[in-house]
């Protein structure tokens, strides 16, 4: 590890490529050699201070996995419900190891970082820089203890060359990393002085280097020609005029700079495992071991498990193992803050921070339990120091100062312009150390994460799909959702409400459940298509169709979203395709009560639905809805429904059909369209081109892309139960994605979701847009184009 991390440590001083002259360097260095006294010195000195940094790097990094271990055991092998338990109900790990491709992709292709492109190129810079300058570090160690011989290095002069050419790179991303925070000062960015350490650390590393080289230059009688040494010939030069070459100043100097060198280094070694640079050493880890299974998938909860303590989290040592390890992974960039819609709109919950205290508050508590420090050598100097823990506040952001919603445009927009500043600084403020809290005494939620955060994430997963590090913020959030559910019953009073109508009559408004399947009649009277369900198929003792259309909660009691179904109905009827519907037999999905937290209502209404659909014998589902779709897909497999079932959301068939050429675009509809994704589409099951296609086919629409659009769209805000639950801070996140959606100007804002077409024509509505700019499914514009109007 530690040659590992003399990578970071950038040096040389080459020779002029002939390793014939390593003797007359050596000799020059210290007068041919240092004396055996000296030498010996030298060396007992380099070793103890060598094996005292890495004491330390050993011991924190093992104090740290001993916090880790207080965790719940990660189980890395996926099983259905049956299989490995933990101790807090969970049936069956969340978790495969994410193999190599994965591994190459994110940690040397660096995938994730290149999505911002500047922040990219200088993180390649510091990664690759630090491989290429290990040889470097290790050169330079060995002449300042081998008295001036270099490693025998072929082409020495190109390695030279090499090294402070990459040195050079090195500090201008220094640099330019301390501009993007304190001089750009980019909002996701933390503005502090801790951040700025590791600066120092890696410039002082860097100049050291140069300042070894140059002096080393002046010391020596025969130095590597000037041409493979780019920066420390012309530095030496300038040197030359104050100290003479070959006398006891250039040896001074080159000594001097050389312990300092190895001292920057080693404090580094110490201080990596101490900080959010801890990363360089679990980021790898933790992408392999992320999950491989469907992105978003919650892992079962056994509620029948007798030997279950509880059900979800409520202690930080209730986390998996897994889970914790993503804590020590963070980086601290704020990239997943910066795209999280809750975060942009004034809400107190900001995904980086949530990891950055759940890390604070597992380190802390696990020092408490263990009775380990994890601070060396600080815990060596300071004992018996008064106890203090961090503590999170009573605050919420200051959205009111971004415009009071009232008078000029300007003012009004200010209201649904999205901004982090206001929850990045009030987090950064409200988390602090408390004197006297013992961090074995609070509370996980409500003195560490408070309950308006919790309820404020969306489930967009946004977050995840930035973090360069592979962390899984939208499964620890539910985790505590489910705790707070089902052990202490808290939740929303709207939240409730909803719940407590889908119990009672499957459906988040409480209408009677007797009426779930009237739309069928009004789809036969709008549209002539009669659609028969399961039961009245087997009733008459008529073939059953393979393809069940699920209509949903959405399709089948509101009334703008039964619009959408009846035309998908129509395209299915016109396309030749044989279906039926399930009618009153049909239930919830449960995807609701799910990310909501109430794990028992979303198994019963799993098993319901999956006995349903065994007994008609169904082997292919369409939904209209993308959170049933993921529902289905995803996670009923862990409950009976069989791999052999086919889930399809509506716009992936009506591709399918539109491309074999069963559906034909003949109207022409002379349209503007943007498209919002729905993000339980998109980023949880990779579906981005299927509305896409659609809408190419039809003439005369023009597709114009949002600025944030595909992986990179945000949230219309309906997501994680938020579509029953009210907004109480900052602005709504519709209102926000709908501006986001007229900067293009477009006459028509697109999506594939009943909740988003919702969020959208609310928002349309807020900005007194609706007039001039609909919002339509992508499936009533195909059907336009089919049918005419």
């Amino acid at each position: 590890m530690v040659a590992w991390l003399w990578t970071t440590v950038p040096f040389e001083a080459g020779r002029n490529g002939a390793m014939a002259e390593a003797s007359a360097i050596a000799a020059a260095i210290a007068g041919g050699g240092y004396p055996a006294a000296a030498a010996w010195a030298r060396w007992l000195l380099f070793a103890a201070l060598v094996i005292a940094a890495v004491w330390m790097f050993a011991t924190v990094i093992r104090r740290r996995i001993g916090y880790m271990r207080l965790g719940v055991p990660a189980v890395f092998e996926r099983h259905r419900p049956g299989g490995a338990r933990n101790n807090r109900g969970e049936g069956g790990g969340a978790y495969r190891r994410g193999g190599r491709t994965g591994l190459g992709a994110e940690v040397f292709g660096h995938r994730r970082l290149m999505n911002d492109i500047r922040s990219g190129i200088m993180h390649a810079v510091y990664f690759y820089g630090f491989i290429m300058l290990q040889f470097g570090a290790l050169d330079l160690i060995w002449k300042g203890l081998s008295g001036g011989r270099p490693l025998p290095i072929p082409f020495y002069g190109q390695f030279s060359w090499l090294q402070e050419a990459t040195v050079f790179l090195v500090l201008l991303a220094v640099i330019y990393g301390g501009y993007r925070r304190y001089g750009e000062r980019l909002p996701r960015l933390k503005k502090d002085l801790k951040p700025s350490i590791v600066l120092w650390f890696i410039g002082g590393l860097m100049l050291s280097i140069l300042m070894s080289l140059s002096f080393e230059r002046l010391a020596v009688a025969e130095p590597v020609h000037a041409g493979f040494a780019p920066i420390s010939a012309p530095v030496s030069e300038l040197l030359a005029n104050a100290v003479e070459r070959g006398g006891w100043l250039a040896h001074t100097g080159f000594e001097v700079f050389w312990w300092l060198h190895l001292l920057i280094l080693l404090s580094f070694l110490v201080y990596v495992p101490q900080s959010k640079h801890f990363h360089l050493i679990t980021a790898p880890v933790n992408i392999w071991f992320r999950r491989n299974t469907p992105p978003g998938r919650l892992t079962p909860l056994d509620l029948e498990n007798e030997e279950a303590e509880m059900f979800g989290v409520g202690k930080i040592e209730h986390f998996t193992q897994k889970q914790m390890l993503d804590l020590y992974a963070c980086v601290e960039c704020g990239r997943c803050t910066n795209v999280c819609p809750a975060s942009s709109t004034g809400k107190l919950l900001s995904p980086m921070h949530l990891i950055v205290k759940l890390r604070d508050h597992l380190t802390e508590k696990g020092a408490s339990i263990t009775s380990k420090s994890p601070w060396l050598p600080g815990s060596l100097i300071y004992r018996g120091k008064e106890p203090s823990a961090h503590v999170m506040g009573a605050v919420m952001p200051d959205w009111d100062s971004q415009g009071s919603g009232e008078g000029s445009e300007g003012a009004r927009s200010a209201t649904y312009r999205t901004n982090i500043a206001p929850t990045m600084e009030v987090q950064n403020a409200g988390w602090t150390k408390r004197a006297g809290a013992k961090a074995e005494e609070l509370e996980l939620i409500g003195d560490v994460m408070t309950e308006d955060e919790l309820w404020s994430c969306t489930t967009c997963r946004n977050c995840e799909e930035q973090c360069p590090v592979g962390n899984e913020h939208v499964d620890k959030i539910i985790d505590m959702r489910r705790y707070l559910v089902l052990m202490e019953g808290k939740l929303p009073s709207d939240g409730q409400r909803a719940l407590q109508n889908i119990e009672r009559q499957s459906n988040p408004w409480g209408l009677p459940r007797a009426e779930r399947a009237a739309w069928i009649e009004e789809c036969y009277s709008r549209t002539g298509v009669r659609v028969d369900t399961m039961a009245e198929r087997k009733q008459r003792g008529k073939k059953l169709p393979s393809l069940l259309l699920w209509a949903g909660s959405m399709g089948a009691y509101d009334t703008r979203s039964r619009k959408v179904l009846f035309d998908v109905i129509r395209l299915l009827a016109h396309a030749g395709i044989d279906f039926a519907t399930l009618g009153n037999e049909e239930k919830s999905s449960g995807d609701t009560a799910r990310r909501i937290g109430n794990e028992l209502l979303f198994q019963e209404l799993c098993k319901d639905n999956v006995a349903t659909f065994r007994k008609y014998g169904v082997s292919h589902i369409v939904t209209v809805c993308p959170h049933t779709f993921n529902t289905f897909k995803n996670e009923y497999p862990d409950f009976g429904l069989s791999a052999e079932v086919r889930v399809e959301h509506h716009t992936e068939l009506l591709a399918r059909l539109v491309a074999e050429g069963k559906l034909r675009t003949t109207f022409a509809l002379e349209e503007k369209v943007t498209i919002h994704d729905s993000c339980y589409l998109g980023r949880y099951n990779n579906s981005y081109e299927a509305p896409r296609s659609l809408l190419r086919a039809i003439p005369g629409v023009t597709v114009q892309e949002m600025e944030r659009s595909g992986a990179q769209g945000m949230c219309c805000g309906a997501g994680g139960g938020l579509m029953w639950m009210e907004e109480h801070s900052g602005t709504r996140v519709n209102y926000a994605r709908t501006a986001q959606a007229l900067e293009v100007k477009p006459s028509v804002i697109s999506s594939a979701c009943p909740y988003c077409l919702t969020m959208m024509e609310d928002g349309l509505r807020f900005l007194s847009a609706d007039e001039q700019v609909e919002a339509r499914d992508v499936a009533e514009l195909l059907a336009e184009s089919v049918f005419g109007k």
